[in-house]
């Protein structure tokens, strides 16, 4: 089985995935922008590959959470309308209309026709962030998953998941992003840990997102893939160039 996944920025991919199409993390707008909350600032700097107007039809949305500006926008809530969307429990009751709030552990069968994905929520760890999920993509009868991290740490809660699944390809939101408010804490995960998190997942192959597009990413492509090298895990690695297609293996 194969899955088509075409990254757009940051986190926002196109997933084809089990004759379905899902589009996660929609961010949209132009860039550069900058976003004010509170006492956090976060400025965008790359446009995406694809404009929202450009985007072609998606059956569902995968929204890790519906709280920060980098994961979702206004250009992307935009899209989000009139469309099923899976998020977490509370994102859910924020948004409304079609969304459907899947709790870590939990799954929620997504049917369009005669094709079917079973979508399970996974922990995920964002420091003061409030709820964030990852998701793991199965086609039944089928014995490998996809799995898209979300925004998140690395935590040992998150080596169960190479238990209960076996994981053909796994997106990993990276970027190891800092704000100096929260001093040197991360809130989304560094190399060195997605390489030691890889290792345990057992994952086929590893295809590192989020970690350009905005200034709070510390980490570069460079920085991933010296990690990787490292542990020994360079072949694992599959490179997206934004707005080009990629098939790979599950």
């Amino acid at each position: 089985m194969q899955t088509t996944l075409t990254h757009i920025g940051t986190a926002t991919m196109l997933v084809e995935f089990g004759g379905l199409t899902f589009l996660t993390d929609p961010v949209f707008d132009p860039a550069p922008t900058e976003y004010v909350s509170g006492p956090v600032v976060l400025r965008s700097t790359v446009e995406p590959a694809i404009s929202a107007g450009e985007l072609p039809p998606f059956d569902a949305a995968l929204l890790s959470h519906d709280e920060h500006p980098d994961n979702l926008d206004a250009a992307g809530r935009r899209l989000l309308e009139g469309k099923p969307v899976m998020t977490t429990q509370s994102g859910a009751g924020r948004l409304g209309g079609q969304a459907v709030g899947i709790a870590p552990w939990s799954s929620h069968t997504f049917s369009v026709g005669d094709k079917s994905v079973i979508i399970t929520a996974t922990p995920a760890h964002h420091g003061p962030a409030g709820d964030v999920v990852g998701f793991i993509l199965r086609v039944p009868g089928e014995e490998k998953v996809l799995y898209i991290s979300g925004d998140t740490t690395y935590e040992s809660d998150l080596d169960r998941i190479g238990d209960l699944f076996s994981v053909g390809v796994a997106v990993l939101h990276l970027g190891a992003a800092k704000f100096a408010i929260l001093g040197d804490q991360m809130i989304s995960m560094d190399s060195a840990n997605a390489a030691k998190f890889s290792a345990v997942l057992g994952a086929d192959a590893v295809v590192p997102i989020h970690f350009s597009s905005w200034e709070h990413f510390t980490e570069t492509e460079d920085g991933i893939a010296a990690s990787f090298a490292e542990a020994g895990l360079t072949d694992r690695l599959k490179w997206l160039t934004p707005g080009v297609p990629r098939v790979l293996e599950i």
